[in-house]
């Protein structure tokens, strides 16, 4: 981009090249270069939302030193890491323990609790899948606990009643499992914290998170980087206004610097650009009249039906999956009380399957330990579950009843409320994504002053 009137240094003579006049060379090149600068501005904004997953940098001497004198605002950016480290990672998984709360707060918390996803695991079936898989572990199982806790009652019992012993067991197997379950469901909401399970987890797992930000929001994020063009159509008033001093004269606005005016001018569209392109996509929530927007409503929430089941499906593959539940209820941080429902009703199993007057005598002479008992007979369910339940097989089952389930809730949300979603994330480094944007606009612009001269 450049002025007329003053004195132009380029590596090329455009006039004498081309045979047009200067006017003609600067309403030609300002839009072109102001579309590139859109262009980058916005593709690049996009790519650093995302990437990199793992922070990338190098060693700066003297940063750690410098790091805390420098202002808070400037500390938070992703650049630095501990140790006088700079580098760069992707806004959205820097953030991945505060980008996976908002994922919670704006999409499960809204569609539902989570007794509600857990009966969209059909606990039924899952009992049953469990006392399937238990069966031909039953023998060993119960051959193991009896003789490790209660030998003199076993060695008591004929070989007959011994198998009958182990056929009543394995008999009451779905009964049992059928309860286990009843009784995780009743106390779910102690049980399973589900914001914590999923912030774990996308912490852990940042590139999941980044990948659930780009599936749900996929066609907008290409809309961003496209509407980098409008660069063009902000250029030919800028390219106007330059040749208008020239020719003009103007006593105040002549005396600013012309290439002064180039840089404003191309960190102004860069910014510009980049407000639109978040504006369009995610506001307004709901549709208006064409004198207050003149798009109606945002893109995201415009494609509230379709982009539904896109959330709904991440999130079921990747967030909501009986894997993540399973190991939250056995491994979490209530994993002990789960385990003592489990054994809570073992006990009462086993006060049925072994006649009443053998648990009192086994309880009051302390010959068997029955408290024990019940305690390995749960933990081996606890360990027997990551085996059931961790299967892609019936992970993929599940999945889909969770995507159906969320994809109906997420649908009856109102437009403004489902945006959020998307919106939230991105709202919470814009102000980075402008400067990004000035930037770059400033770094095109002085392309073109050395390129056409100023």
């Amino acid at each position: 981009m450049t002025t007329v009137g003053l004195a132009t240094t380029s590596f090329i003579d455009w006039e004498g090249l081309t045979g047009q006049s200067k006017f003609v060379i600067d309403m030609v090149s300002i839009p072109i270069f102001s579309a590139i600068a859109g262009l980058i501005t916005n593709w690049t904004g996009v790519l650093m939302l995302f990437a990199p997953t793992q922070f990338t940098g190098f060693y700066v001497p003297g940063l750690k030193t410098l790091f805390p004198l420098l202002p808070r605002k400037v500390q938070i950016l992703p650049i630095f890491a501990p140790n006088g480290i700079l580098g760069f990672q992707g806004f959205i998984p820097c953030r991945a323990e505060k980008m996976a709360s908002l994922i919670v707060d704006m999409s499960i918390a809204r569609i539902g609790g989570i007794a509600d996803f857990y009966q969209q695991l059909e606990p039924d079936k899952m009992a049953e899948q469990m006392a399937r898989e238990a069966r031909p572990h039953i023998r060993r199982i119960a051959g193991d606990v009896i003789n490790s806790n209660h030998r003199w009652l076993w060695d008591a019992l004929p070989a007959p009643a011994q198998d009958s012993v182990i056929a009543t067991i394995d008999a009451r197997v779905p009964a049992i499992s059928q309860r286990a379950f009843a009784r995780v469901g009743d106390h779910i909401d102690d049980l399973l914290n589900v914001k914590l399970m999923t912030v774990n987890h996308l912490r852990r797992n940042p590139a999941v998170l980044s990948d659930i930000f780009k599936g749900m929001g996929a066609p907008e994020l290409r809309f961003m980087v496209k509407i980098g063009a409008l660069g063009f159509l902000f250029g030919i008033p800028l390219a106007l206004y330059l040749n208008w001093v020239h020719e003009a004269h103007p006593p105040i606005l002549s005396a600013v610097p012309s290439w002064l005016v180039v840089l404003a001018g191309a960190a102004i569209i860069g910014v510009v650009v980049n407000i639109l392109a978040i504006k369009i996509v995610f506001e307004p929530g709901d549709p208006q009249p064409r004198y207050k927007y003149l798009w109606k409503q945002g893109i995201f929430p415009k494609r509230q039906y379709e982009a539904a089941a896109q959330v709904a499906t991440m999130m079921s593959e990747k967030v909501l999956t009986v894997t993540n539940f399973t190991r939250e209820l056995l491994f979490g941080a209530s994993g002990d009380k789960t385990a003592s429902y489990l054994a809570e009703v073992v006990a009462e199993e086993v006060d049925q399957i072994f006649t009443p007057l053998a648990v009192s005598v086994g309880r009051t002479l302390r010959v068997v330990d029955w408290d024990d008992l019940e305690r390995k007979v749960s933990q081996e369910i606890v360990d027997l579950a990551p085996e059931v339940f961790y299967s892609e097989e019936f992970n993929d089952e599940k999945a889909k009843k969770i995507a159906d389930f969320a994809t109906t809730k997420f649908r009856e949300l109102p437009p403004a409320e489902f945006s959020e979603m998307l919106y939230a994330a991105i709202e919470q480094d814009a102000w980075l994504l402008y400067v990004h944007g000035g930037l770059l606009g400033v770094l095109v612009g002085a392309v073109h002053l050395l390129l056409f001269g100023w």
